[in-house]
């Protein structure tokens, strides 16, 4: 942990110098980003300064006990040492507890992608279900989304839809969504009565701005078309859809829910960096991944990390064994209890790392 806090604190100095760089100061949005990012760090600092001067007033009074021949002096010594020591046991955790806490991405909004597996037309509603879930949390918490590109089904489902997610520490509540959620019910179209089990893959991307990810223009491809609807009927007479290709990595992002051509472009670039930055991310998770494996895993998307079981009402969530009788109101939004669990979870896994 003391590694960990030297490291941020470095990046503190660094962020200090930048502040001060002409260059810097040109850029509104940098400059924002790094005063951001000092503020976050300015109160683990603090608290970590105050652990490292508790350290020296524990050593200055060991030496004075030690050196201590008068026995009222070295009572008092003795119970300041105790003092000290508690105090330092305090620090130790509200610093433990600061680090876990820290996440420069937790503030970021998010880029939500989902997508039908198995499980043909169930998956396709399901997966509709599953936007309208996350819709209905976002409203519970006043939260914005934005829908970016959708692929409409037959009978009411979609085959994929990307919205973005804006409020308050978004990606900090959603992170833990990412991967395979499966369902298990009797489709309506099922005449027997037989139970069915379908998927559908929840991708959850920290939202990336310019200042994260640059792109450079030789490396992308830009098609445009015309947008279509349900069905394939066409619902413009422009080419106003976009599709956009990064070359190096072969990701193609399309959007085509504005009827403008400039403004499912700039969506799509959006989707394009934050897809990029979740990449880096990964990249750093699976190095980390090396040396721990956490019990709440945000990087596999081909994870099944949840099953919705409608005839018994339960909902488990399979990394951490919690399951819930209430898969109605889960798919209404009311997935707090999930969310704060998995928190909790990682958080211990984490904090087992630190020792």
């Amino acid at each position: 942990m003391l590694k960990a806090l030297e490291s941020k604190r470095q990046r503190a100095n660094e962020i200090q110098g930048l502040l001060a760089d002409p260059e810097v100061l040109k850029d509104r949005l940098r400059y924002q980003n790094l005063a951001k990012e000092l503020a976050r760090l300015s109160p683990l600092l603090k608290k970590y300064d105050e652990y490292l001067k508790s350290q020296q007033d524990i050593r200055h009074t060991q030496e004075l006990l030690e050196g201590a021949h008068d026995k009222d002096l070295h009572e008092m010594a003795h119970a300041e040492l105790a003092t000290l020591q508690d105090r330092l046991r305090s620090l130790q955790i509200d610093l433990e507890n600061m680090v876990l806490e820290d996440d420069p991405d937790a503030d970021r909004n998010i880029i939500m992608e989902i997508r039908a597996g198995t499980g043909g037309v169930e998956a396709t509603l399901f997966a509709a279900e599953l936007f309208r879930m996350y819709s209905k949390y976002a409203q519970r918490n006043k939260f914005k989304i934005d829908v970016m590109n959708t692929s409409p089904s037959e009978q009411g489902g979609v085959k994929e839809v990307i919205f973005s997610v804006e409020g308050p520490s978004v990606f900090g509540s959603l992170r833990y969504e990412s991967g395979v959620h499966r369902v298990q019910r009797v489709p309506t179209t099922e005449a027997s009565g037989r139970i069915h089990t379908s998927a559908v893959t929840v991708a959850v991307l920290p939202e990336a701005q310019e200042v994260d990810i640059k792109i450079d223009p030789k490396d992308i491809r830009v098609d445009v078309y015309r947008a279509s609807g349900h069905g394939g009927q066409s619902v413009n007479t422009t080419d106003s859809a976009v599709r956009i290709t990064y070359i190096p990595y072969d990701i193609v992002v399309t959007c085509q829910d504005e009827r403008s051509q400039l403004k499912n472009k700039l969506k799509a670039m959006k989707v394009l960096r934050s897809r990029l930055l979740d990449k880096a991310r990964q990249d750093h998770c699976d190095k980390i991944s090396q040396s721990r494996k956490s019990q709440v895993d945000t990087g596999d998307r081909s994870e099944k990390i949840r099953t919705y079981n409608f005839p018994d009402g339960r909902v488990t969530d399979h990394r951490i064994g919690l399951t819930l009788y209430k898969v109605e109101s889960i798919m209404e939004g009311d997935i707090d209890e999930i969310l704060s669990a998995l928190k909790e979870a990682d958080k211990k896994s984490r904090l087992e790392s630190l020792k």
